[in-house]
C-alpha cells in the first residue's frame, strides 16, 4: 500500500540550523489537528519505518515529521537530546503555520526525551507523547546503551556513526548538563503526558518509564506494551492507531 502523499519542508532553528522535515496532510479529514513525530537516534523521517508510521498518523490529523539536527539531511550536529529541543520548536512553529491550531508531540527514544523537554521548556503545545524514552541521562545498564555511548564519546564511534548512519555527532561534553526528563516531565502539566514502554525494550528497561510517570503530574497516563521492544522499529501500526487515538481524544 502506497504511503500518504507528503510535501517536503526546510525549516530553521532559532540557532540557525536547517532542518529537514516532511509535511503528510490528514487523509481524516481533521485540519485543526497537529501531529509533529521526533525520531530516535541515528533516526530519519527518510527510513521506511518512520514513514509508515506517519502514514498511520495522518488517518488522525496533519503530521510533521523531521531529521533531527546532525542526521540525514539536516544540518548542524547532535547534540544527542540538549539543543535538539529547538528543532523540535521549528516543527511546532511550522504545524501552527499551516494552519494546526491544536499541536501534539510524539517522540521515539531520544526524541521522547526531547519531547517531554520541549514541553517542559518551551510549552505551547496540546499534548506529548513519550515513547521508549530514557528518564534519566548517562543510562549505561544495557548492552545497546554501552554501545551508543561508546559511539557518542570516542572519535572512533563518532567516525562510525557519521559513515553508518549519517549522524554528525558533537564532540565534548554537555555544558551545562540539560535537565532530564523525569524532573522535566513535572513541568509539563497542564498539558497531557502519555509514557508508552515495552516490557521487552533491550535499551531502556521498565524503570525508566516508572520514573518518567512518577515524575509528572497530572494528567498522564502509563501505558506498558507486552512484548514491545524499542521504539520506532518494533512499534506496530495497532499501537499507533492507539496513540493516534489518544492523541485525538486529547486534542478534541
Amino acid at each position: 500500500m502506497p504511503f500518504a502523499p507528503s510535501l517536503p519542508v526546510m525549516l530553521r532553528t532559532e540557532d540557525g540550523v536547517r532542518i529537514d522535515a516532511v509535511h503528510t496532510p490528514s487523509r481524516a479529514g481533521t485540519t485543526g489537528v497537529g501531529i509533529v513525530v521526533a525520531h530516535g537516534f541515528t533516526g530519519s523521517w527518510r527510513e521506511r519505518t518512520a514513514r509508515r508510521i506517519v502514514h498511520v498518523l495522518s488517518g488522525y490529523g496533519g503530521v510533521v515529521a523531521f531529521d533531527f539536527r546532525g542526521h540525514g539531511h539536516s544540518g548542524g550536529e547532535s547534540t544527542v537530546g540538549d539543543l535538539e529541543i529547538l528543532d523540535v520548536d521549528a516543527a511546532v512553529r511550522h504545524a501552527r503555520v499551516i494552519g494546526y491550531d491544536k499541536v501534539a508531540v510524539l517522540g521515539f527514544s531520544m526524541g521522547a526525551a526531547v519531547a517531554v523537554r520541549h514541553a517542559a521548556l518551551k510549552r505551547g503545545i496540546e499534548a506529548v507523547v513519550a515513547v521508549s524514552g530514557p528518564a534519566r541521562w548517562y543510562y549505561r545498564g544495557t548492552k545497546p546503551m554501552r554501545q551508543v555511548h561508546w559511539a557518542i564519546e570516542q572519535p572512533i564511534g563518532r567516525w562510525a556513526a557519521r559513515v553508518a548512519k549519517r549522524t554528525r555527532i558533537a564532540s565534548g561534553q554537555w555544558d551545562p548538563i540539560p535537565m532530564p526528563p523525569h524532573e522535566a516531565a513535572g513541568l509539563i502539566t497542564p498539558t497531557p503526558l502519555l509514557v508508552v514502554h515495552g516490557d521487552a525494550d533491550s535499551f531502556f528497561p521498565l524503570e525508566h518509564a516508572h520514573q518518567l510517570y512518577d515524575g509528572a503530574r497530572e494528567p498522564k497516563q502509563l501505558w506498558i506494551e507486552p512484548g514491545y521492544g524499542h521504539a520506532e522499529s518494533a512499534a506496530t501500526p495497532e499501537l499507533i492507531r492507539r496513540i493516534g487515538k489518544w492523541i485525538s481524544s486529547n486534542l478534541s
